[in-house]
């Protein structure tokens, strides 16, 4: 039988976090923030990679075109 949305909410009577001495909200915020890099993938692309590592594989084989040098040219000049 499967739980309601009100039954996967609420916490059990042994979880009271009011009670708990020491807590601080928010307290690795800062860390996990500067350690994280989450983008939202479009359907097709994260279908087309399906893991973080072949998403890292991939853009690591771009890196050497990201870096190179082109001069600036207007749009429309060949």
């Amino acid at each position: 039988m499967k739980k309601t949305t009100d039954e996967l909410d609420e916490l059990r009577p042994e979880y009271d976090f009011s009670q708990m001495a020491g807590g601080v909200r928010g307290k690795y915020v800062e860390r996990y923030r500067a350690g994280t890099n989450l983008v939202l993938l479009e359907p097709d692309i994260a279908e087309a990679f399906p893991t973080a590592t072949s998403v890292n594989e991939a853009l690591r084989s771009l890196l050497p075109i990201a870096h190179r040098k082109q001069p600036n040219k207007p749009v429309g000049a060949d």
